[in-house]
């Protein structure tokens, strides 16, 4: 592996931050890229109720990895000792075995019925999966964030890869199997991020020096972690958690799994690549708070990321249904239809989603909660509203149309709080919803005048060139 990224090294940018992040980026999407090349394979060995099933459990894990430690490991970057931080990292640890405890106390007493009131009886039978993918998960996040504290991204790219590898090794050899072998294959690629990340961390001689008084000391150092950021935070992932558990309520497994290939192929790329930007953010933003340049390093960031995914997800939305009909089948058109209409919200989560460290950041903890339950409460209204007129993609619609209100509301606050340039940012969104535009001229001239193939053709090929040409600008600006 370190021979396969050493060409790649020396081409990352030299600047401390923008080398973290890509660093960090160049690990998600070779992950990203293995599971969506893998993808057309899994559609065609599984069916949407498979899919749904695996959606209704990854929503259920994703929610309960939240709780798992507490969030007490967002605190592992910021004590100013590696001994103190050490402290903090067994407390979370620790956190993370009673949550599992109960999670498996709650799934081996109502696991059933639960199952029974999500629609989906199948999961029942694998639910003792879930306590295991809690305790991966979460241990997984505790030593994620000793490496940012460390700065070791490589290791977090590597692992990354790794989960990726397991991950589909598993779904793609046991899918004889059925459906569970797509829930083994997401536990199994946790725990094996959880051995190569732990394993790394627990050879840092600070580790030698914790006791429990350190440990008690950073439970009440960083209390407001659990009392407001894990709310928050909780709130945040049941949103946008909702539709595949709504949708396999409401409507049916098969809907579960069209959205679940949506995130799988579209939403999990840009929500990790800007988790990444967020982990190098979070170890550079109390620093620039402290010598009052966050300012401009927001700014600095947002318009990079603003010029990255707006026009490539403005030019998809316009040709996801096919896209999506032609790589995967026929019967996956659905998934390309609800990525048109998440593209607006996907982008503001990957230009924005990095910045949410600053209730932490900045200690506004209660307002982070705030935000997040207003998010929450409207996605919820936006499913159930299409659940009333029984129409899944009315709440696709509406879900993403609330989502994108709240994150650009959002957006005013960080510019307001941090000073950062305002009329910049709105500048930035403008310019790159025009270069949007002028990618997709020749497809849309093209397509309105004549309907024969060669034409069509041609007008792919110039939107294709200027794209291309867009991109190799954009990484020499973004360098």
């Amino acid at each position: 592996m370190n021979r396969l990224l050493a060409p790649i090294k020396k081409i990352l940018p030299q600047n401390t931050f923008v080398r973290g992040v890509s660093t960090l980026v160049v690990g998600t999407m070779g992950a990203q890229a293995l599971m969506i090349f893998a993808a057309p394979a899994l559609t065609r060995l599984y069916t949407p109720e498979d899919f749904g099933l695996l959606a209704v459990f990854t929503s259920l894990l994703s929610i309960s990895v939240v709780v798992a430690s507490l969030r007490y490991e967002l605190a592992i970057p910021l004590p100013k000792t590696d001994i103190e931080a050490a402290n903090v990292v067994v407390l979370s640890l620790v956190i993370v075995l009673i949550m599992t405890i109960l999670s498996a106390t709650v799934v081996f007493s109502i696991g059933d019925r639960i199952a029974e009131v999500l629609d989906a009886p199948d999961l029942a039978k694998y639910f003792w999966l879930l306590p295991a993918g809690v305790f991966f998960a979460g241990v997984y996040k505790v030593f994620n964030y000793w490496a940012v504290r460390t700065k070791n991204f490589s290791l977090i790219a590597k692992t990354t890869v790794y989960q990726a590898l397991v991950t589909l090794s598993i779904q793609l050899v046991g899918y004889s199997l059925g459906g569970v072998a797509l829930l083994i294959g997401q536990a199994g690629g946790r725990g094996v991020g959880s051995l190569k990340l732990g394993s790394t961390a627990l050879k840092n001689e600070s580790f030698c020096s914790w006791n429990w008084a350190g440990v008690w000391c950073a439970a009440k150092r960083y209390k407001h972690f659990p009392l407001y950021s894990t709310w928050s935070s909780l709130l945040n992932v049941t949103g946008n958690q909702l539709p595949p558990l709504l949708f396999a309520l409401f409507f049916s497994s098969n809907v579960a799994g069209w959205y679940l290939l949506t995130q799988r192929v579209l939403a999990m790329p840009v929500t990790l690549v800007s988790g990444a930007v967020s982990k190098v953010f979070l170890s550079n933003a109390s620093e620039s708070l402290r010598d009052g340049s966050l300012g401009v390093l927001i700014t600095k960031i947002h318009t990079k990321l603003v010029y990255m995914i707006v026009p490539a997800l403005f030019v998809f939305s316009l040709i996801s249904p096919e896209l999506f009909s032609f790589i995967f089948g026929e019967n996956w058109k659905v998934s390309g239809e609800i990525a048109r209409w998440l593209s607006p919200w996907l982008a503001l989560v990957f230009i924005l989603s990095p910045f949410m460290v600053l209730f932490e950041v900045l200690e506004r903890q209660k307002l982070g909660l705030c935000f997040q339950l207003m998010m929450m409460l409207l996605r919820l209204g936006a499913i159930v509203c299409g659940y009333i007129f029984d129409s899944f993609l009315l709440s696709v619609q509406l879900f993403s149309a609330v989502s994108v209100a709240n994150l650009l509301a959002f957006n005013i606050w960080v510019a307001w709080a941090t000073q950062s340039n305002f009329l910049e940012m709105m500048k930035t969104y403008v310019y790159a919803l025009l270069a949007g535009v002028l990618i997709t001229a020749p497809i849309v001239l093209i397509f309105t005048v004549s309907s024969s193939a060669f034409s069509k053709s041609v007008g792919v090929l110039f939107s294709a060139a200027i794209f291309v040409i867009y991109a190799f600008k954009s990484m020499q600006y973004l360098r």
